[in-house]
């Protein structure tokens, strides 16, 4: 699956912050709509800085123009407001994306569970996010620290507990 990069990623203005108030708040909805779109589709969670600035994300080749460093951190704050990023350091060098929060995580993991009767079925973390009875699930591949997240979300709600087993953890759903 290919990625739709929006119109505005063609359009050279949009790699500039603009000045006037209601444009940028538009540029804004439009560059968060991009980074988590963009990561969404390349399963990305964490990133660094740098990585992001020159990742086509921020980068656009074609009409050889890049988002400025500030302005990418101007973004990426934008992004930590609205509860879809992290930072991972004090530095803010690197950044968890969640394009998904944990709860929504969470979700559709029990959906899965309970559509495929596993409830009172202990599973380890990486046969949830790795294993073979998960490779169709959107969850598949989902990085561990928001794997844990999505479980603690669902052991509030009591659907589920992380436990302790002999080579990591697992969680049982109820």
């Amino acid at each position: 699956m290919s990625f739709e990069w929006p119109w505005q990623y063609r359009f050279p203005p949009f790699f500039t912050l603009q000045p006037n108030v209601d444009t940028r708040q538009k540029q804004m909805t439009a560059w968060c709509s991009l980074v988590l779109s963009y990561c969404r589709l390349n399963k990305q969670y964490i990133m660094t800085v740098m990585e992001a600035q020159e990742s086509p994300l921020f980068n656009n080749r074609k009409l050889q123009r890049k988002l400025p460093m500030e302005s990418i951190q101007v973004v990426l704050e934008e992004l930590r407001k609205k509860g879809n990023l992290e930072w991972l350091d004090k530095n803010k060098s690197s950044f968890l994306i969640m394009w998904r929060r944990p709860e929504e995580w969470g979700k559709l993991i029990y959906q899965w569970v309970s559509k495929n009767g596993l409830t009172n079925s202990v599973f380890t973390l990486y046969e949830l996010s790795n294993g073979d009875d998960t490779e169709n699930e959107e969850f598949h591949g989902l990085e561990e620290s928001m794997l844990l997240r999505a479980l603690q979300a669902l052991q509030q709600e009591h659907r589920a507990e992380i436990i302790t087993l002999d080579d990591g953890r697992g969680v049982k759903f109820f």
